[in-house]
C-alpha cells in the first residue's frame, strides 16, 4: 500500500490555504471550536508543562486515539530520548520515562523531521518501515500513528506522537493537518517558553545581583556592628553599641536585651528606644510583674537548643544556622498568642518583633529583641539573619567578658597573692623590726605602745589592745592603739560593765565579764587562739554579741601572752567596719608578736628586779654617803669648833694680858717722856756722851713714834679681841640646840672670818660686799649650822669671782650681795648673789649631790653645798635653790621658816 506511510512538509503558506479545506473536511463546528480552544490555551499559557499536559489530553479526546505523547530528544546523545508527557487509555501501557534509541532514526527520519515533515502510518505492518522502527512501535503496542516534529526555533526539539493501538487506522487529511497545526503551535509555545526562561533567568540574575548587593550591604553592616562590638570588653559598652546600631540599621522603634534569671524570670538590662516610646527598663522597675509575665508566657521554651522555628521551615532554612533559635512576628494580633503574652506586648507597645536567643555557650543567657511599635512589619530574612549574627557575636562577647572576668579574677587573685607575699615580706621585716624594738626597750609601757601601734599598722586593723590578767583572773586593758574615729576602750569599759550586767541579768546567766574569772583563763592557758571572721556568724550568745558591738568589733583575733609558763594576758586585733577573712600569715604574725611580748615581759621583769636592786643599792649608797658626810662634817665641825674655841681661848688669855697692860705701858711711857722733858729743861746742856747717845737712838723720833706704836698695839689687840669673839660666836659650842639667834650676827661673823679673802693685803682683787639687811626677828635655828651654810655659800661666791678673774673674764667691780627679808609672813629669805662666771645647767642640777665638785683635785671635797642642803632642808625644814646662767653670776635663795615644829 503506497499510502500506508506518507510524509508531508509543514509550510506556513499551505497551512493558511488549507485551513478552509480542513474545516470543511471536518464538517463540524464543534471540532473547529475544539481546535480553536486547544490552540487558544496553548497561546494563553506560559507554563510549558501545563501546555503539554492539556494538549495531549485534549488531542487524544478529539482524535479518539489510544495514546498521545510528547517525545523529547537528547541531541547530545545521538537522538536518544524519552516520553515526557502522555495521555493514554487505561487498557494500554504507559510510555513515560521510557528511554528510546532508534539506530535507524538518523538515516530514515532525522533529516525529514528537521525539515518539518510529518509522518502518518495507517498500519505499521503494511508500510515500508524498517524492522528496528517496527520493533520500537510494537514495544508501545502501536499499530498506527502520526508523528509530527516539534521545532523550537531551527532545532528539532522532539516529536508529537499520535498512537492507535487497538487496530490499524486510515488517517484523514484533516486529522493529519490538525496534528500538524498542533505541533506548529507547540513549537511556538516551546520558543515562547525558551524566551520566557531567558527572561526569567535574566530576572533571576538581576535579582541575584541585587540580592548579592543587598547581602553585601548586610554583610558590611554586620561586619561594622561586629567590629564595634569587638572594640569593647565591658558588657555595658557592648550592649549600648549593639542596641543603638541595630535600631538605626533596622529603622526599628526599640531594640532591647533581656537577661534570664535561674528561675526563668528576667529583666531588661539594656535598650535603645526611639523618641515618643516608653522605656521598658523604667517600666519593669515600676511594674515587677513584667519580669514574671515574660518568662512565663514567651521565653521558657527557648532554653533547650536546638529548636526549630516555623520560620525556618517556611524558608527552608535559608542562610540561618540550624541550631539558632528565634521568633519572627509580623503582627502580634494575627500570631495566635495567648492573652497574657499579648497584654505584655501591649505594655511594651510592640506590634511586630523579632526575638533572637542569646546563648552563652550551650546555656540560654537571654534574648535580643527588636520591636516595631508603630504598626505591623514584614521582617525580611536578611534582617533576621543579620540579627542572628549579632546575637552570636553577643554570645561570643559574653564568653569573652566571662573569660576576661576570669582572667581579671585570676589576675586579681595573683595580685592579691603577690600583695599577700609582699605584705608577708613586709610584715616579716616589720616583725623583725618590732621584735628588735621590743628587745631594745626595757620599759614595759614603751614595749606595749610600740607593739600595739606596729600591729595595727601591719594588719591594717581598727583597734589593737593588750589585756592583763590579775591574780583572780579579772583584768584590765593596759595598752591600746586605735585608728581615728573610734572610741577608746577605756571609755567603753564603764558602759560595758553596766550594759552587760543588765543584759545577762535579763537572760538569767552570769555576766560575760566574769567569764574569764569563772573559767580561770577561758582556755587561753593552753595556747588557744581565737580567730573570728564575723561575730554574727558564730554561736555567740546575744549578750556577748552586744558586748562586742559595744566594742565596735565585727571581726577579731585574740592570742595569749605568756610570761614564762604563766598566762599573763591577751593580745587582740579588731576589725570594726566589716567582716574580715583573716589570713594564716596574719594570725601567725599576731602570735609571734604575742610570743615576743612574753619575752619582753620577762626582760622587763628582770629589768624591774635589777632596777629595784639598783635602787636599793643606790639608796643604801646614798645613805652611806649621807652618813659618811654627816660623820665627816660632824667630826669636822666638832674639831673645827674645838680648834676655834681652843685657839680663841688661847689667844684670849695673852691678848687680855696685853690689852690690859697697854694702858699702863702707855701711862708709864708718857711719864717717862715727861721726866725726860723735865731733865732737858732743867739741864739744857747735856754732856757729850748723852748727846751722842741721844743722836744715836734718835730720841725725837722715839718720842714721836712710840705713842703711835702703843696706839697700833691697842688697835690690834682690839681686833684680835673682836676676832676671838667672832670665832666664839661662829663655833657656838655653848649653843648646840635650837635657840633664837640673830642671823645678821652670824652673817657678819662669817664675813669677818673671810675678811682676808675679801680684802687681801695686796689689794689686787678686792671684793665689795653689799649688805641689804631687812628687819628680822630672832630666828629659832641651829646657829652654828646656819653659820656653816653662810660660810659654804660665801666661800663658793668668792671662788666664783676669783675663777672669773683667773679665766680672763674682766669684772669691773666684783661684788657679793647679801639681802635678808621676811616673805609670805612666816618665812625668812637670805639672798646671796655674785656677779661671777655663773654655773652651767648640767652642773647646776648636781651641785647639791654629795662629793660632787667642779674644783681642781685638792681644792674641794664636794660636801659643802650637800651639807648646806641637808642643814636647810632636813634640819630646818626650809629650801635652798640655785639660780644661775653662765656669764650672768649666781644666786642662792635660802628660805627657812620663822618657827619650826620639832617632831
Amino acid at each position: 500500500m503506497e499510502n500506508a506511510s506518507t510524509i508531508q512538509p509543514i509550510q506556513p503558506s499551505e497551512q493558511q490555504e488549507s485551513h478552509s479545506d480542513v474545516t470543511s473536511s471536518l464538517g463540524q463546528n464543534e471540532q473547529q471550536k475544539a481546535l480553536s480552544g486547544v490552540i487558544a490555551r496553548i497561546r494563553e499559557s506560559l507554563d510549558i508543562d501545563a501546555i503539554f499536559k492539556i494538549t495531549v489530553t485534549e488531542v487524544r479526546q478529539l482524535l479518539k486515539t489510544d495514546r498521545v505523547g510528547v517525545f523529547r530528544f537528547y541531541p547530545d546523545l545521538a537522538w536518544e530520548g524519552e516520553f515526557i508527557y502522555e495521555d493514554v487509555g487505561a487498557e494500554w501501557d504507559s510510555a513515560l520515562a521510557a528511554k528510546l534509541r532508534d539506530h535507524c532514526f538518523n538515516q530514515e527520519f532525522a533529516g525529514l523531521y528537521q525539515q518539518g515533515r510529518i509522518k502518518a502510518i495507517a498500519d505499521i505492518y503494511q508500510g515500508n518501515a524498517s524492522d528496528c522502527y517496527i520493533q520500537i512501535l510494537e514495544r508501545f503496542q502501536v499499530r498506527a500513528n502520526i508523528t509530527a516534529p516539534l521545532i523550537k526555533g531551527k532545532d528539532l526539539w522532539g516529536l508529537l506522537c499520535i498512537h492507535q493501538c487497538s487496530s490499524s487506522r486510515e488517517w484523514e487529511a484533516s486529522e493529519i493537518e490538525f496534528v500538524q497545526l498542533i505541533a506548529e503551535h507547540l513549537g511556538v509555545a516551546l520558543q515562547q517558553a525558551d524566551y520566557l526562561e531567558q527572561v526569567k533567568l535574566q530576572s533571576a540574575q538581576l535579582a541575584q545581583a541585587k540580592a548579592r548587593e543587598k547581602a553585601a550591604q548586610w554583610q558590611k553592616s554586620i561586619a561594622i556592628t561586629i567590629e564595634k562590638i569587638r572594640q569593647f570588653l565591658d558588657l555595658e559598652s557592648i550592649f549600648r553599641t549593639s542596641t543603638a546600631e541595630l535600631r538605626q540599621m533596622l529603622n526599628a522603634d526599640r531594640v532591647a536585651i533581656y537577661r534570664f534569671n535561674p528561675d526563668w524570670s528576667g529583666e531588661f538590662v539594656f535598650e535603645s528606644v526611639a523618641e515618643g516610646w516608653i522605656s521598658l527598663m523604667e517600666q519593669q522597675l515600676q511594674r515587677p510583674e513584667l519580669k514574671e509575665n515574660v518568662s512565663e508566657c514567651s521565653a521558657k521554651d527557648l532554653a533547650k537548643p536546638p529548636l526549630a522555628d516555623t520560620y525556618l521551615q517556611d524558608t527552608e532554612g535559608d542562610s540561618f544556622g540550624r541550631c539558632e533559635v528565634y521568633r519572627v512576628c509580623n503582627d502580634i494580633y494575627s500570631a495566635g498568642f495567648s492573652d497574657c503574652y499579648i497584654k505584655t506586648l501591649e505594655i511594651y507597645q510592640a506590634r511586630a518583633y523579632v526575638i533572637i536567643a542569646i546563648y552563652h555557650g550551650q546555656k540560654l543567657w537571654g534574648l535580643l529583641a527588636v520591636y516595631q511599635n508603630a504598626g505591623s512589619r514584614d521582617w525580611e530574612k536578611d534582617e533576621v539573619y543579620f540579627l542572628t549574627q549579632v546575637s552570636t557575636q553577643l554570645g561570643v562577647a559574653l564568653q569573652q567578658a566571662e573569660s576576661l572576668k576570669q582572667v581579671q579574677v585570676q589576675a586579681q587573685k595573683l595580685a592579691k597573692a603577690a600583695e599577700r607575699e609582699r605584705k608577708a615580706a613586709q610584715r616579716q621585716k616589720a616583725l623583725s623590726a618590732t621584735v628588735e624594738k621590743i628587745r631594745q626597750s626595757l620599759d614595759i609601757a614603751t614595749i606595749f605602745a610600740t607593739s600595739t601601734e606596729e600591729v595595727r599598722r601591719l594588719l591594717e586593723v581598727d583597734r589593737v589592745t593588750i589585756y592583763r590578767f590579775q591574780a583572780d583572773w579579772s583584768g584590765e586593758f593596759v595598752a591600746e592603739s586605735l585608728a581615728p574615729g573610734w572610741t577608746p576602750v577605756k571609755e567603753i569599759v564603764p558602759a560595758m560593765s553596766t550594759m552587760v550586767t543588765e543584759l545577762y541579768r535579763s537572760a538569767g546567766v552570769a555576766a560575760a565579764d566574769d567569764y574569764l574569772q569563772q573559767t580561770q583563763d577561758g582556755n587561753f592557758s593552753s595556747g588557744k587562739t581565737f580567730v573570728i571572721k564575723d561575730i554574727y556568724n558564730t554561736d555567740y550568745s546575744i549578750p556577748y554579741i552586744a558586748l562586742l558591738e559595744l566594742m565596735e568589733a565585727r571581726a577579731y583575733i585574740v592570742v595569749p601572752i605568756f610570761q614564762g609558763e604563766k598566762l599573763w594576758g591577751l593580745l587582740a586585733a579588731y576589725q570594726n567596719i566589716k567582716p574580715r577573712d583573716w589570713q594564716e600569715d596574719e594570725v601567725d604574725l599576731l602570735m609571734q608578736i604575742g610570743t615576743q611580748l612574753g619575752v619582753g615581759l620577762q626582760q622587763a621583769e628582770l629589768l624591774e628586779q635589777t632596777q629595784h636592786q639598783k635602787e636599793e643599792i643606790t639608796q643604801t649608797l646614798k645613805e652611806l654617803q649621807h652618813t659618811q658626810s654627816q660623820l665627816i662634817q660632824s667630826e669636822k665641825m666638832a674639831g673645827l669648833g674645838q680648834l676655834v674655841a681652843g685657839v680663841a681661848h688661847e689667844i684670849n688669855n695673852p691678848i687680855s694680858f696685853i690689852y690690859g697692860n697697854i694702858t699702863y705701858v702707855n701711862e708709864h711711857t708718857e711719864n717717862l717722856f715727861k721726866l725726860l722733858g723735865l731733865y732737858q729743861k732743867e739741864y739744857p746742856k747735856a754732856t757729850g756722851e748723852i748727846q751722842k747717845q741721844s743722836a744715836a737712838v734718835d730720841l725725837d723720833f722715839i718720842s714721836d713714834d712710840l705713842p703711835k706704836i702703843l696706839a697700833s698695839m691697842k688697835m690690834g689687840a682690839d681686833r684680835i679681841s673682836q676676832l676671838v669673839l667672832s670665832l666664839r660666836s661662829f663655833s657656838r659650842l655653848d649653843e648646840a640646840g635650837m635657840k633664837p639667834v640673830d642671823l645678821h650676827e652670824g652673817i657678819d661673823s662669817t664675813l669677818l672670818i673671810l675678811q682676808h679673802r675679801l680684802q687681801p693685803e695686796t689689794n689686787s682683787f678686792a671684793i665689795e660686799v653689799v649688805k641689804q639687811y631687812g628687819e628680822l626677828p630672832p630666828i629659832v635655828c641651829y646657829a652654828a649650822q646656819m653659820n656653816q651654810v653662810f660660810m659654804n655659800v660665801l666661800n663658793n661666791a668668792i671662788d666664783a669671782l676669783e675663777n672669773s678673774a683667773t679665766s680672763g673674764k674682766i669684772i669691773d667691780n666684783p661684788k657679793i650681795w647679801i639681802r635678808t627679808e621676811v616673805i609670805e609672813g612666816d618665812t625668812i629669805l637670805i639672798w646671796i648673789a655674785d656677779n661671777g662666771c655663773g654655773i652651767p645647767e648640767m652642773t647646776r642640777s648636781r651641785i647639791f649631790e654629795p662629793f660632787f665638785t667642779t674644783k681642781q683635785p685638792g681644792q674641794g671635797t664636794g660636801l659643802g653645798l650637800s651639807i648646806s642642803y641637808q642643814i636647810i632642808v632636813e634640819k630646818h625644814g626650809g629650801n635652798i635653790k640655785c639660780v644661775s646662767e653662765p656669764g650672768n653670776g649666781c644666786e642662792f635663795w635660802i628660805e627657812i621658816p620663822m618657827k619650826r615644829i620639832v617632831s
